[in-house]
Parts: structure tokens; C-alpha cells; sequence
């Protein structure tokens, strides 16, 4: 059984070139990708939580810094606001000053500024003697408290705490407090309930002189790091704002967000004191995290280049094994293009591409057997057929010739009946042509003012003829009798019926790679309906001349001479020959032929031999 499996497995692993070249970059390219994918994922994974840990640690540390801080301000608070000394100096004092007031407020100012000295982070501190509404300040003195004060935040927020200490953060616009720092706000001798109207005490705390703590976190330029209160408003930072709501309240916060300032995706930390509710959070930009990864990259690329070396020799392979057929087969096919008929491929392969190969050599093999066999039948075919719808045009000229010398003869004397018939004899004459098929534009003109001339005598000199014969077409070749049928129909048709005053107009000339050749009478014309039934019937005979002309006389004969224009036109010039018929009620018609010039260059009978 087994035995029977190996030569099939076999058979099936080298005799498709799909499945051959399936394995080679699978086996190749798969372990590599996927290998490199690996390296990258696991090396920055490492990397990024790493940094995520020292970071987190970091934090955690200045978290512990900052709570110190603020409970070294909140006991420096403490013994401002319990200070017995103070507290009675400040109640001595009613609500209208007087000149001892002054000095004692000058006390008060020695005392806090004293203490301002103690602790650096402190940048001013205030009292506000409530009942005469001043303001003793360290950094800028005596001062009266803005009417409507007690409306404002954070008056109201103090007194909801039941005088107890916070820390308010002006926002931008506030005039009375400084929004470049934080503020801790608490009333003065808090446990004595007799106060009716208790003393203010703040202290302020620079937001320079805490992000200045923080900076040496910092790991890059790029990086920034953020201070947030306790009830989540940013208070400072190094960079720009951000909004401090999108953070949930987790003790540790871990993500990756896109900066709203430069659209770069940043790496964000955070950590929470559990003592005083504030937040510290450092982001930093994932390029630089990642860019550690480097050495790892290099590894990476060692991969690729491998991988293109390997990728060169597959190349190799799959041009040997591949690609020389095609060139092969495209070289052949260049050689049927330009007919060459006996190109034959040698090739001595067993799998797909030999098949193509030999069916190649078989399919051209065929074509020329084809061409050698039925060439020669087909160009007598058409020969045929041509001398059979140029027989039809001469009867029924002639039956319409003896019609006109039977009126003529009836309705004048003997000298017209003459020149009409010394006129037809020199038409056929030239129709025969010494047996050819086709006239110089210049012979076509003299053949048809024979005919001209027999039917202005027939229609009693109704019309006028005007040629206006380009010298350049004169020595081109169209076939014989091509014209004379639209001559026929622009005066059957168009010129009969006016009385005077007639005009038929033959031209020629050169357009492009054409010889255009024109027929335009301003006689009665056709109107709209019989235009389309005369375009669309002359449609059907350049259709049915193409696909291949029929001798059956069961034909319609409506339209006979022009449909018999048309068809000869498309047998002999082929699709790019057109006929153009244009027509309007009482303002004439004009028909047009368009040739290619290649095929009016010599005789019908030179391009054939």
C-alpha cells in the first residue's frame, strides 16, 4: 500500500508546477515570517512593560514625595490656625480698625513670615481678618477682601467643609487668587464655636515648585508628566492640557493614546496617593519605548536579506523552469503574428508547459494547411461576386438608356436622338476597360459626364453639373461604376422633379488617409422617415458585405443601386471604407464615399496578382 502511495505523492509534488513552486516559498518564507514576527512582538512586549514597571515605580515614589509635602503645609496650617498667640491678637481687633490695629496686624505679619522662611515649597501665606474684611499677606502685604467674596467657590466649598483644610486650584480668570498656584484654605482657631464670622488662613503652594520635583522622572524631552488633584482637575504639568475626565479611578492606569496636540501615539502612566487622592501621570511617546528595540531590528534584517538571497534562487529556478517556455511560446507567437507559418518549438518537457508547447506546434501546423487550402478559394469567391454585382449595374443602366432615346425620339428631331447615343456608346465603351476593374478619379470623371450628358438630354437640360476634382486625387484608383448609381439616384430621385434650376455637384479630394469622393444635388431630398429607412437598409447591405455577400436573387430591389454601392465598396476596401448618406425635404441631398488610400493607390487587378 505504501508503495502504491509514494510514486503517486511523488507524481503529484513534481508533476505540477503549481504545487512545486506552493511548497518552495512556503517552506521558505513561512518560518522566516514568522519567526521575525515573533522577535518583534515578544522583544517590544518586554520592553513596554519594563518601562511601564520603572515608570509605575517612579511615580509611586513621587506620589510618597508629594504626600509628604502636603502634610508638612497642612501641619504648618495647623500651628498657624492653633496658635493661641495669634488667634487672640486677631480677636482684640472689631470690625473698624483702629491704630492699634496696625501694629498689631504687623505682629501677625512677623509671625507668618517667619514661618513662610521655615518651609520652601510655601510661597505666601494669607490671613483674612474676616470682621473688618483685611487681608494680611507675606508676599504682598495689607489688603481689604473684594466685596462678594463670601459668594464666590471656594468660600462656599470652606464653609461646606465645616471650616476644614483643602486644596483649591484657581481656574484661568479668577482675579482674587493666584492661578499659578495651589491654594490650602482653612479657618483660624477652628474649635472655638463662639466665632460668628471665623478668620481665613491660606497658604499657597507654587505649581512650578511641585512639577519642579517631578522633572527628574522625566526619561526624555519628549516625555511629560501631569499633577491632578483629588477630584480629577489638572493642577499642573510639563506639557500641554489635557483633560483629566477621560482618567477612571483606578490606584494604576496603563494605555496607549494618540496625543490630541501631535497626533503621535503615547504611552500613559499613572498612579494615585491613597493619603491625599492626588494623581501623577507620565506619558511618553511609543517610538521612543520601542526604538530600544533596535538591536533586535538588525536581527530582523539579516532575516530579510536571507530571504532575498533565497528569494534570487527561487527566481532561478522557476526562469528555468518556467519562464524559458513562455519566452519560447511568445517568440512563436510573434512569428504566426507576422506570418510565419512554419515555425515549429522544440521542447522535451513531459509536465503542463510541454502540452502548451506541442499543442502550439500542432495549432500552427493547422493554420498553415488552412490558409494553403481555402486562401485561394476565397479570393476567387470575391472576384466572383464582384463580377456579378457589376453585371447587375449595366442592364439596368441600359434598360433605363432606351427608355430615355424612346422619349427622346418621340419629342425631338433626330440631331438630339444622335448625341444621346453617340454619348452611350462612349459610356460602355469605357465600362469595358480593356477588361479591368477599376478607373483613375480622373477617368471616373470623364466616364460619367458621358452618362451626365445622356440624361441631361433626357431631363431637357433641368440641371447644371459642377466638378470640383482635387489634383492631388486625380491618380488614385476607385472601382468602376462606384459613382455613376449615386449620380443615377441624385438625378432620378432628387433632380427630376424641379423643373429649373437644378444643380448637381461631383467632387473629390484628399482627407487624412482618405479619398473622399462626393455626389450632392439641392433637389427635392427625402424627409426624416425615409432617411431612417434608407440608412438602416444601406446598414443591413454593409452587415451582410462583410460577413460575406450573397448571390441570391430572391433579394429585395428596393434600393438596389445604392445597397449595390455599398456592398462592392465593403468587399473591396473592407471596414474601413464607409458610406455616408445625409438628406433634408426641399434643401437636397449629398452622398459620401471615404476610402483608404492604401487600397486606392494601385489597380484592383496589380493588388490581386
Amino acid at each position: 500500500m505504501a508503495r502504491d502511495i509514494a510514486p503517486k505523492l511523488r507524481k503529484v509534488l513534481t508533476g505540477f508546477i503549481q504545487v512545486r513552486l506552493t511548497w518552495y516559498f512556503l517552506l521558505i518564507l513561512l518560518p522566516l515570517s514568522g519567526f521575525s514576527l515573533f522577535a518583534i512582538a515578544k522583544s517590544q512586549m518586554i520592553v513596554e512593560v519594563q518601562t511601564g514597571e520603572r515608570t509605575q515605580g517612579a511615580l509611586h515614589t513621587m506620589a510618597d514625595y508629594i504626600d509628604l509635602s502636603l502634610q508638612n503645609i497642612e501641619q504648618l496650617s495647623s500651628l498657624i490656625a492653633f496658635d493661641m498667640n495669634m488667634n487672640a491678637t486677631l480677636q482684640s481687633v472689631g470690625q473698624e480698625p483702629r491704630k492699634q490695629s496696625f501694629v498689631q496686624f504687623a505682629q501677625v505679619m512677623d509671625q507668618i513670615t517667619s514661618m513662610t522662611n521655615v518651609n520652601l515649597m510655601v510661597d505666601q501665606i494669607t490671613i483674612i481678618h474676616m470682621p473688618s474684611r483685611t487681608v494680611i499677606s507675606t508676599k504682598f502685604g495689607g489688603s481689604k477682601l473684594p466685596e462678594g467674596a463670601e459668594k464666590q467657590e471656594w468660600y462656599m466649598r470652606l464653609m461646606e467643609a465645616g471650616g476644614g483644610t483643602y486644596f483649591y486650584t484657581p481656574q484661568d480668570g479668577e482675579s482674587y487668587f493666584d492661578a499659578d498656584s495651589v491654594h490650602l484654605i482653612r479657618t483660624m482657631d477652628p474649635y472655638n464655636r463662639t466665632l460668628i464670622n471665623p478668620n481665613l488662613l491660606i497658604i499657597s503652594i507654587k505649581k512650578s515648585a511641585l512639577i519642579e520635583q517631578a522633572k527628574p522622572l522625566l526619561p526624555s524631552k519628549n516625555a511629560n508628566i501631569y499633577i491632578f488633584g483629588s477630584n480629577g482637575n489638572l493642577i499642573t504639568g510639563t506639557g500641554a492640557s489635557v483633560n483629566a475626565q477621560v482618567w477612571d479611578k483606578k490606584d494604576e492606569v496603563r494605555s496607549i493614546r494618540k496625543s490630541p496636540q501631535t497626533g503621535q501615539e503615547m504611552v500613559t502612566i499613572s498612579v494615585k496617593s491613597k493619603l491625599s487622592g492626588w494623581s501623577i501621570m507620565m506619558e511618553q511617546p511609543l517610538w521612543e519605548i520601542r526604538s530600544h528595540t533596535d538591536s533586535l531590528k538588525v536581527f530582523t534584517y539579516g532575516i530579510v536579506v536571507v530571504s532575498l538571497m533565497l528569494a534570487i534562487i527561487i527566481s532561478w529556478i522557476v526562469y528555468r523552469g518556467i519562464s524559458a517556455p513562455l519566452r519560447k511560446l511568445a517568440y512563436g507567437m510573434k512569428q504566426l503574428r507576422t506570418g510565419n507559418f512554419t515555425i515549429q518549438l522544440e521542447d522535451k518537457r513531459v509536465d503542463e508547459l510541454g502540452y502548451v508547447i506541442e499543442s502550439f506546434n500542432r495549432m500552427a501546423e493547422n493554420q498553415k494547411t488552412l490558409i494553403r487550402d481555402h486562401y485561394e478559394k476565397q479570393l476567387l469567391l470575391s472576384k466572383m461576386e464582384l463580377k456579378f454585382l457589376q453585371s447587375q449595374i449595366n442592364p439596368h443602366f441600359l434598360y433605363n438608356t432606351l427608355d430615355s432615346i424612346y422619349w427622346t425620339a418621340k419629342n425631338y428631331e433626330a440631331d438630339e436622338i444622335s448625341e444621346m447615343v453617340l454619348n452611350l456608346s462612349k459610356f460602355f465603351r469605357l465600362s469595358l476597360n480593356k477588361g479591368n476593374e477599376t478607373f483613375s478619379v480622373a477617368e471616373t470623371i470623364i466616364h460619367l459626364t458621358y452618362y451626365i450628358k445622356v440624361q441631361q438630354l433626357r431631363f431637357l437640360d433641368h440641371f447644371t453639373v459642377r466638378y470640383e476634382i482635387a489634383e492631388e486625387s486625380k491618380p488614385y484608383h476607385v472601382l468602376k461604376l462606384l459613382l455613376q448609381p449615386l449620380v443615377e439616384n441624385a438625378v432620378i430621385h432628387g433632380l427630376e422633379k424641379q423643373s429649373e434650376g437644378g444643380e448637381l455637384v461631383i467632387s473629390s479630394y484628399l482627407r487624412g488617409p482618405n479619398l473622399v469622393l462626393e455626389v450632392s444635388d439641392n433637389g427635392v431630398g427625402v424627409n426624416r422617415e425615409k432617411l431612417a429607412y434608407i440608412c438602416g437598409k444601406l446598414e443591413e447591405a454593409s452587415k451582410q458585405a462583410v460577413e460575406g455577400i450573397s448571390t441570391d436573387r430572391k433579394k429585395e430591389k428596393d434600393l438596389f443601386g445604392l445597397r449595390n454601392v455599398v456592398a462592392r465598396m465593403k468587399m473591396y476596401y473592407g471596414d474601413d471604407a464607409y458610406f455616408c448618406f445625409e438628406s433634408s425635404a426641399g434643401r437636397g441631398t449629398r452622398m459620401t464615399l471615404c476610402l483608404p488610400l492604401d487600397k486606392c493607390v494601385t489597380t484592383l487587378e496589380d493588388q490581386v496578382g
